[in-house]
């Protein structure tokens, strides 16, 4: 009955290791913040300098955090981030680029 004695999160997504995470949390929620508001407002012609710096900056922070990150808990919601993070980067560096047209 050793199985009794302790629970299976093995096959569990939000397994963790019981470890305090601070830098890759940070990096998590980062990711998330930047990579939804450069999915959003990539849908709005006239913030596409917006989406697509956030959007940029979500892709940095969020491979970053995937090189660091030691949970799957932490590379699930990267990996929703930075998805987030580059759809709305291409999307508005088709309606405009980074710099707005200027060079």
């Amino acid at each position: 009955m050793a199985q009794a004695l302790r629970p299976n999160t093995a096959g569990s997504l939000f397994a963790t290791d019981d470890k305090l995470h601070p830098i890759q949390d940070a990096l998590l929620g980062l990711t998330l913040v930047l990579g939804l508001t450069a999915f959003i407002t990539s849908f709005f012609h006239s913030l596409h300098l917006l989406s697509s710096w956030t959007g940029l900056v979500g892709i940095l922070t969020g491979a970053f955090g995937q090189w660091i990150s030691e949970t799957t808990r932490e590379r699930f919601g990267l990996i929703l981030g930075l998805g987030a993070a580059g759809i709305g980067f291409f999307i508005s560096m088709a309606h405009g680029g980074l710099f707005g047209g200027l060079l």
